[in-house]
Order: C-alpha cells, then structure tokens, then sequence
C-alpha cells in the first residue's frame, strides 16, 4: 500500500479515528532532536519584540548555515 493509498482509507475513517491515527503516528516519530520549552518561546519572542535580538529571513539563516558548512 502506497501513501495515496493510506491517506485515501484514512479518510473514511470517523474524526475520531482519523485524530487517532494522526496521535499514534505522531508517537511513532518520538521526540524531536530539539526541544524548545513554552517558556523559551515566550522568551525569544520577548527579545525580539522589544529590539533586543533581531530576527533573521529564511534565507539569511540557510545562507548562514551554508557558510558554517563549507568552511
């Protein structure tokens, strides 16, 4: 069975059992190799409302990651 084909069964399923497929699945993946808390979040945003931290683009932040890489 492809992705199309699981996707397309899964949606015959009742809400209820399509939420816990997506719950157990999503349990499959375990945790990410990152964990940023609420907490931190909150504070990161704080930071950047107030001036203190500047945000970056997408692009900016993989042109940087790429100049770490090459060198």
């Amino acid at each position: 069975m492809n992705v199309e084909e699981i996707r397309s069964e899964a949606r015959h399923l009742p809400r209820s059992k399509q939420g816990e497929l997506i719950a157990r699945l999503l349990e499959d993946f375990g945790s990410p190799e990152y964990d940023v808390s609420d907490a931190e979040v909150t504070q990161r945003i704080r930071e950047t409302s107030s001036g203190e931290v500047q945000d970056i683009s997408h692009e900016e932040l993989l042109a940087g990651l790429n100049h770490l890489r090459t060198n």
